[in-house]
């Protein structure tokens, strides 16, 4: 009986130690530039890779988050994000990075990245950002050039540049793909449309005001 008990454990402790790894699997070799070509390339982390003995610099390089994006547009924000998507050679780092462009009063919406914690870097303006946990608390503070914000895993968060001037920040993530859902669009505007009652329900909103709402997504 003591030895099955001792087998339990061990196994529960492997299973707990599985899950503290970093967010993304753990790599299995230096590096894994990722390639669409399946005939050359080795299956690792969900990516083909590129052979390593193929591997340049420029696997390695990115140019141009020193190019601010173009925020006339209704929130006043625009990004880029640095992903494995388009920035091969962060496969199996588990890292990714973004560049964050604030007009003065632009808005980036509540959302959240279901596979990464962020880190935010303010850069220029002043920021009103914030996360809200599992217990609805809002744990909110405003940002000067300078200051470091922390997102845990996939909560809610927000920013909003409340001063006078241009805003930008950097993000970095835990995870080569740490992905995006934006709150507004995901509940206004899936595709098909969730039933309005539904959500006017949830809201406590008259079902014309729902439908009003999901109308603008």
């Amino acid at each position: 009986m003591k030895s099955v008990h001792f087998l339990l454990a061990y196994v529960l402790l492997a299973l707990a130690s599985s899950l503290a790894y970093a967010n993304d699997p753990i790599a299995l070799q230096d590096y894994c530039v990722a390639i669409n070509n399946t005939e050359i390339g080795i299956f690792v982390n969900g990516r083909f890779c590129k052979d390593p003995t193929l591997a340049t610099p420029d696997d390695f390089t990115f140019s141009g988050l020193n190019i601010s994006t173009d925020t006339n547009n209704f929130l006043g924000t625009n990004s880029t994000l640095l992903t494995v998507d388009n920035f091969p050679g962060l496969n199996t780092l588990g890292i990714a990075i973004a560049r964050v462009d604030y007009a003065p009063g632009g808005v980036n919406p509540p959302h959240v990245h279901p596979r990464g914690t962020e880190l935010l870097l303010v850069q220029k303006g002043t920021l009103y950002a914030g996360f809200v946990d599992s217990n609805n608390t809002l744990f909110s503070k405003i940002l000067y050039p300078g200051d470091v914000f922390v997102i845990p895993l996939a909560m809610n968060h927000f920013q909003v540049n409340i001063g006078k001037t241009d805003g930008l920040a950097f993000a970095s993530f835990n995870s080569q793909n740490p992905g995006v859902i934006t709150l507004a669009n995901s509940i206004f505007g899936t595709n098909p449309p969730i039933d309005p009652y539904a959500l006017a329900r949830a809201f406590k909103l008259d079902v014309n005001v729902l439908k009003e709402l999901q109308a603008k997504f």
